[in-house]
């Protein structure tokens, strides 16, 4: 029964957007981070992520990780600056031993902006951060 499930909660892994310096095209670009704040490497990392609104969807794309290990982070995707104006959705389920996790973290529209940063866990950056 649906009752019956338990769904444990998600400590210890965040998403973050920080706006970084491209050297191959000399731009600056804001990137999509998944950081694994644990002391447990994380398995089977898939990735759903798509912006929304009221009247906008933008496409469905998604990414695996086999292995995001203890302490890490790793880049999930580039975001364009036009999607800042839609919820920016990332649906993050991943294994924890034989323990299956499943968490969304929404960057609501217009909260992706330099006056948001803050300490980015592990990166040494500052950025956007949803836990």
């Amino acid at each position: 029964m649906k009752k019956d499930i338990q769904i444990p909660k998600v400590e210890g892994v965040y998403l973050a957007i920080v706006n970084e310096y491209n050297d191959i095209y000399k731009t600056h670009d804001w990137n999509a981070y998944i950081i694994n704040d644990k002391e447990v490497d994380l398995e089977v990392v898939l990735i759903v992520t798509s912006g929304y609104s009221e009247k906008n969807v933008t496409a469905t794309f998604r990414k695996k990780l086999d292995v995001l290990p203890k302490k890490s982070y790793a880049k999930i995707e580039f975001i364009p600056e036009e999607l800042f104006a839609l919820n920016n959705e990332f649906k993050v389920t991943f294994f924890e031993g034989n323990t299956m996790f499943e968490k969304n973290f929404v960057f609501r529209k217009n909260t992706i902006n330099e006056k948001a940063f803050q300490k980015i866990p592990l990166m040494e950056m500052k950025g956007i951060l949803v836990k």
